[in-house]
């Protein structure tokens, strides 16, 4: 993903609530399985999950928009 479409995702990401967030998990397509149950998504804390959904997007096939 180039910079600025980093920086532009992580300042969208960083106005998300808890619940968007994790539907932004659930829809992503990567080279490799995410696998989080709907329990640990709503137990760990909000930058926690903004950290994961963050860490995702980088190696998500679609550059989140």
């Amino acid at each position: 993903m180039p910079t600025q479409g980093l920086e532009k995702f992580a300042s969208r990401l960083a106005a998300m609530d808890r619940q968007g967030i994790i539907r932004l998990i659930n829809g992503m397509r990567c080279d490799f399985r995410l696998d989080f149950s709907e329990e640990f998504l709503n137990s760990v804390s909000l930058e926690r999950l903004r950290h994961i959904a963050l860490a995702a997007s980088l190696h998500s096939r679609e550059i989140a928009s």
